[in-house]
């Protein structure tokens, strides 16, 4: 295995080639919604009184790029069709290895919900991350025999869909994020076919980040790369310092975390 300075310049580097395009078109496309939501929230309040709450439902979680290393077939492997990926536990590889992620326990959830503020069940979420070391199974050096830390779940009456994972390492240039995938259906998610409805990111807080960096074995290179990233200055979440990307955690790093986000999803 490469060294970690190595490993997080390669990281950082391919990332904003491959990240950057997306984000272009991102911005581009981002605009013209924006203004969009905005009339259509503004209308809504102006013509019928609707609560906050509803302007919040009407507020569709933003888009953001999947990064290089999603393995649902646009860049390289396609793991949404193997045989074992529909699974909440994803701190194991799969198949033909079962290799363990170590790392801090974390239980993250999202729920779910239409722009009308209803909740949404039998949609499916496919979420991936960096291990603690900042690197991404099925890509990064050391790791490419690896399918951990990838996952579908579908959501519940509730509209939740839960994951137990470990909390990811944060490598240079990125904030400490989750990736998902969202689709109507788990036939959708598991065919290769699609399609995806809506692709973006979980932001994590940056005090819990900086507690688990900081206390526990194995994530020493993130505290330096936390250090040297903000939300303001983050390629993927500075557009709006995660607004309704932010995830709710609680808990510690002797008992774990859990994480909880609700998003809003044309579905």
């Amino acid at each position: 295995m490469q060294d970690n300075d190595a490993y997080v310049r390669e990281v950082h580097d391919k990332g904003l080639r491959f990240d950057l395009p997306a984000m272009s078109r991102r911005r581009m496309f981002g605009v013209a919604g924006g203004v969009g939501a905005a009339a259509v929230i503004g209308g809504a309040l102006a013509a019928g009184g609707t609560d906050p709450a509803l302007a919040a439902c009407l507020a569709e979680v933003e888009s953001e790029t999947a990064g290089p290393y999603p393995a649902d077939g646009s860049n390289g492997p396609d793991v949404r069709v193997r045989s074992g990926i529909v699974r909440s536990d994803i701190r194991s590889s799969f198949g033909t290895s079962t290799t363990t992620a170590p790392g801090v326990p974390l239980q993250f959830s999202l729920t779910v919900q239409n722009l009308s503020c209803g909740l949404v069940s039998g949609a499916a979420i496919y979420a991936w991350h960096c291990d603690r070391a900042g690197r991404y199974s099925l890509y990064s050096s050391g790791v490419t025999g690896e399918n951990y830390l990838r996952g579908i779940q579908v959501t519940n009456s509730s509209g939740v869909a839960t994951f137990t994972s470990i909390f990811p390492g944060c490598y240079a240039g990125r904030w400490p994020h989750i990736h998902f995938e969202v689709y109507s259906s788990l036939a959708a998610a598991t065919s290769g076919a699609g399609p995806i409805r809506k692709t973006s990111q979980i932001a994590l807080p940056k005090d819990v980040s900086q507690t688990v960096y900081a206390s526990a074995t194995g994530y020493s290179a993130s505290v330096t790369n936390l250090s040297r990233i903000s939300l303001a200055t983050d390629m993927v979440f500075r557009d709006d310092l995660a607004a309704r990307e932010m995830a709710t955690v609680t808990g510690s790093v002797a008992n774990g975390y859990v994480a909880n986000l609700t998003i809003s999803v044309n579905l």
